[in-house]
C-alpha cells in the first residue's frame, strides 16, 4: 500500500516517513510512502502556487494548475489510488475509516491545502473523498494526513509486532481500551492492581473488561449510544454501580 502526500512542505512528511513504526514498515516493504512538492509543478520563475480569491476577501487560495498537475503526476505513479483532500469540511475520520482503508489496501494520495484553501475546481475534477480529523482549523493538512496514515498503516498485517495488538485498541469494539501497567510494581506509592499479578487469565480478562467500560463511561459515554452495551457489559456496569453506591454509603 502506498501513501503519497502532496504538500508545500515535503520535509515535514519525509521526517514522518523516516522514523518509528512507519519507517520500519517502509524498510520492510510492507508499505511505501512519498511526499511530492506541489511547488515543483508551478511553471513561472517564482514557482507561484497561490493567488487572491475572486470576489475579494482576506488570505490567498491555492491555484488549480500546479495542484492539478501534481495530482495527475501522483496518479501516474499510482493509477488506482484514491485522492483524499484534507479539509475541515470533510467527513470526520475515525477508527472505522482506518479499518476500511487498511482492508481495501488501495493506494492513497493526500492533498494538503494551505492558506484559505484550494480552488473549488480541484474538488470536482480530482478529489474522491474529503476528510477531517476534527472540528478545528489547522494551518495545513500535513499533520492531519500523517495522523490518518499512521492509524491506517498500523492495521496492515505485519506492520505491528503483534497481530493481536490492533484488536485491543480503543474504538475497535466501540469502547476505550483498558488501563495499562508495567514494571515496577510500585511507583510513587501506587501499586499495580493485584489481579494483574495473579496469573489468572480469566480474572485478568474480567478486570480489563471492567477497566475499559469504566473508562468509556467516564470519558466517552457517547460511545454507548453508538454501540449498545452487551449482556455481559451490562452485568459489569451494574456491578460497578453497586460498588460505587456502597462506597458512597460508607463515606456518608
Amino acid at each position: 500500500m502506498k501513501f503519497t502526500v502532496l504538500t508545500l512542505f515535503p520535509e515535514l512528511v519525509e521526517v514522518f516517513f523516516d522514523h518509528g513504526m512507519i519507517g520500519r514498515a517502509m524498510e520492510r516493504k510492507l508499505i511505501s510512502g512519498e511526499s511530492i512538492n506541489i511547488r515543483d509543478f508551478a511553471t513561472d520563475r517564482h514557482r507561484t502556487v497561490d493567488d487572491r480569491p475572486y470576489g475579494g476577501g482576506s488570505g490567498m487560495v491555492m491555484k488549480p494548475e500546479p495542484l492539478g498537475r501534481a495530482i495527475r503526476s501522483a496518479r501516474e505513479k499510482s493509477p488506482r489510488a484514491k485522492v483524499i483532500l484534507m479539509t475541515p469540511q470533510g467527513k470526520r475520520f475515525n477508527q472505522e475509516d482506518a479499518c476500511r482503508m487498511a482492508e481495501e489496501n488501495q493506494d492513497l494520495i493526500f492533498v494538503c491545502g494551505r492558506y484559505e484553501g484550494i480552488d473549488e475546481r480541484v474538488h470536482s475534477l480530482f478529489v474522491d473523498e474529503e476528510m477531517s480529523i476534527g472540528d478545528y482549523v489547522m494551518t495545513g493538512g500535513e499533520l492531519a494526513a500523517m495522523a490518518i496514515i499512521d492509524s491506517t498503516a498500523r492495521l496492515i498485517p505485519g506492520v505491528l509486532g503483534s497481530e493481536a495488538s490492533p484488536l485491543a485498541d480503543s474504538f475497535v469494539d466501540g469502547r476505550l481500551e483498558h488501563a495499562q501497567y508495567t514494571r515496577p510494581e510500585r511507583f510513587e506509592g501506587i501499586k499495580v492492581p493485584e489481579v494483574l499479578l495473579s496469573g489468572d487469565h480469566g480474572k485478568v480478562a474480567q478486570w480489563r473488561l471492567k477497566s475499559g467500560l469504566t473508562r468509556t463511561f467516564l470519558n466517552r459515554p457517547d460511545l454507548f449510544e453508538q454501540t449498545r452495551p452487551s449482556k455481559e457489559e451490562k452485568k459489569v456496569l451494574l456491578q460497578w454501580a453497586q460498588e460505587l453506591k456502597a462506597l458512597a454509603g460508607e463515606s456518608v
